[in-house]
């Protein structure tokens, strides 16, 4: 049990640390980032449950409406409604780059405790293939909402409600594009592999992104003391 306990943790951990890690300047506080990694987790629970009574009541007999655009869209919405309701107006959301890390954080401890679920039921042979594919996309997709709602928190008034709801379209569209593959059984492999590879690009370029405007708002505050 501990080693599946290690082998279900060990992804999320590593992926967060390297997310953690590229923070050139001043480091978020861990307790704040631990809490939200909670909100995630516990977040888990309610989803799944929901997912399994609309599956069993058969609300939505399609299995694409079920199975992409619903679980694509309860996941990603409760992201982003908690890390606005709890992380959005934070004295400590002080840069860019702190979106990064919440928006990570929530998503790994959402997919942290869902790798763990599933290898309790079909057992450590699949760990490998789920560290590729689920914990480290849906890493992904937070990194991708956190980057857009860092890029609101410090927007002109103007344009904050519209990067607010780019913050939740765009890692819903990611997620739904990635959910969609994997109906498609027959060419599977030949869609997931490049989905796989530009969803790493565009979520380190976002890194990237956000890390610079970061350094930018640091030198700036300095100068103005």
């Amino acid at each position: 049990m501990f080693i599946l306990f290690t082998v279900a943790i060990a992804p999320g951990l590593a992926l967060f640390s390297y997310f953690y890690l590229r923070k050139e300047i001043a480091k978020e506080p861990s307790r704040t980032l631990f809490q939200t990694f909670l909100y995630g987790a516990i977040m888990t629970f309610p989803i799944l449950f929901a997912q399994h009574v609309f599956e069993e009541e058969h609300i939505f007999s399609n299995e694409f409406i079920r199975n992409v655009l619903f679980t694509s869209g309860i996941e990603e919405f409760f992201k982003w409604l908690i890390l606005f309701l709890t992380v959005y107006h934070h004295v400590e959301f002080e840069d860019a780059y702190d979106g990064i890390l919440y928006g990570a954080s929530i998503s790994l401890g959402f997919a942290t405790v869902e790798n763990i679920l599933y290898l309790l039921t079909y057992g450590t042979d699949i760990a490998f293939l789920r560290a590729l594919l689920p914990v480290s996309s849906h890493a992904l997709f937070g990194v991708v909402l956190g980057y857009y709602l860092g890029k609101a928190k410090f927007a002109d008034e103007a344009n904050k409600k519209r990067i607010l709801f780019v913050a939740l379209l765009a890692p819903f569209i990611l997620h739904f594009i990635y959910n969609s593959i994997f109906l498609i059984q027959e060419v599977f492999l030949y869609l997931i592999i490049p989905f796989m590879l530009f969803l790493w690009w565009f979520g380190l370029t976002r890194v990237k992104y956000a890390h610079t405007f970061a350094m930018q708002q640091f030198k700036r505050k300095a100068q103005s003391k």
